[in-house]
């Protein structure tokens, strides 16, 4: 049975917004395109995306943000989207359509539950349930029942997927473009690197209040970098105060992203909750970035020892941990960058096509 040559991806969420399913579409495109597999990404409406890619992209619907696991999620509520994305997956002639979140509304349902003979294939990032799953179960079972494969980015998603539904997936975790991220020269006062969404959620306000705590308390030099916006920009700014070592530098693109970190000496990663892979924890390690993290499910996993490990909401353990990342030795970043490698863009494609083939070989 051969790979198949021409595959759909559906992101329920715009490609615009930088997020953990939006990152790993674009990825697994450019990947798919790279061995000559014909791809088109399917998305709500937005701007600029955050990441190029050689794919087809068609982009249905206006998007509203709704609350989702402690963040906004970009979707569209549209059903005529359905209708034109279900249309456009015809034309393209795809062999294979793969849902990210194929329970979030609603830019992929009119292929979900249209009538094709297409394969379906699921992956499953959400982790952590709550009431909305609890009252939309029998949706959700017609769900699975559209899918010739459920597969999770992790154990917690895992859980949370059969948690809601009794439904089992195999778990591929996330991947990551290795060969797109490398150590630049590094500044010589220390730089310590937030990057996210400013909510709560993300913990911005953690890492503020460790490297102010830090300087209060005489340690030495370091300059915190806060690259991301929110809706708690504002306090977030009132909570640096105007500290010289604190430095917003808004939204960054991809590109930006990846300089960053490159030359920082320290990625934190303060996520409260809510994370079900790390995926940027990987990428800071790639980059030669000592990486802090919180001690969170979605973040363990990926940390793989690899880590410092802080308690979540927790600035005074940061301090800590921030301390001990900063004497870490070239051995230790060496080793840290060796173990993401295992978690290659590569290895997950090479891991989907054999989906795709047993999901052909059952028809």
């Amino acid at each position: 049975m051969s790979a198949p040559r021409r595959v759909a991806i559906v992101s329920p969420y715009a490609l615009d917004v930088f997020g953990g399913v939006q990152e790993q579409v674009l990825g697994m495109s450019r990947e798919f395109m790279a061995r000559g597999i014909e791809t088109l990404l399917i998305s709500p409406e937005g701007g600029e995306l955050i990441s190029e890619t050689s794919a087809r992209v068609l982009r249905f619907g206006g998007c509203v943000a709704i609350p989702a696991n402690g963040s906004k999620a970009p979707i569209t509520l549209s059903p005529k989207a359905a209708k034109r994305a279900r249309q456009a997956i015809e034309d393209f002639k795809a062999e294979v359509v793969h849902f990210h979140e194929p329970f979030a509304p609603l830019v992929g349902y009119g292929e979900l539950f249209g009538s094709s003979d297409r394969i379906h294939v699921g992956t499953f990032h959400r982790s952590g349930g709550g009431p909305a799953y609890r009252l939309t179960k029998p949706l959700l079972r017609k769900v699975l029942r559209r899918l010739g494969a459920q597969v999770a980015v992790s154990d917690r998603a895992a859980e949370t997927l059969r948690s809601a539904t009794g439904a089992e997936a195999e778990v591929l975790f996330n991947g990551f473009e290795m060969h797109r991220f490398e150590s630049l020269p590094r500044p010589s006062v220390p730089t310590i690197l937030f990057v996210g969404r400013f909510e709560t959620r993300k913990g911005a306000h953690v890492a503020i209040e460790a490297v102010r705590g830090w300087r209060a308390m005489g340690g030495p030099d370091v300059r915190l970098i806060m690259a991301g916006h929110g809706p708690d920009s504002a306090k977030l700014l009132a909570l640096a105060d105007g500290d010289p070592a604190i430095t917003f530098v808004g939204a960054i693109g991809d590109t930006e992203k990846r300089r960053l970190l490159g030359t920082s000496s320290v990625l934190v990663a303060a996520s409260l909750f809510g994370e079900s892979f790390g995926m940027t924890l990987l990428e800071g390690m790639a980059s030669g970035a000592s990486v802090v993290a919180s001690d969170i499910d979605g973040y363990r996993e990926a940390a793989g020892g690899h880590a410092i490990l802080f308690a979540p909401n927790n600035p005074t353990d940061l301090r800590r941990a921030i301390t001990v990342a900063l004497e870490q030795s070239n051995g230790e970043r060496d080793a840290a960058r060796r173990h993401a490698e295992a978690w290659s863009m590569e290895r997950l494609a090479d891991s989907y096509l054999s989906i795709y083939e047993r999901c052909q070989a059952r028809r």
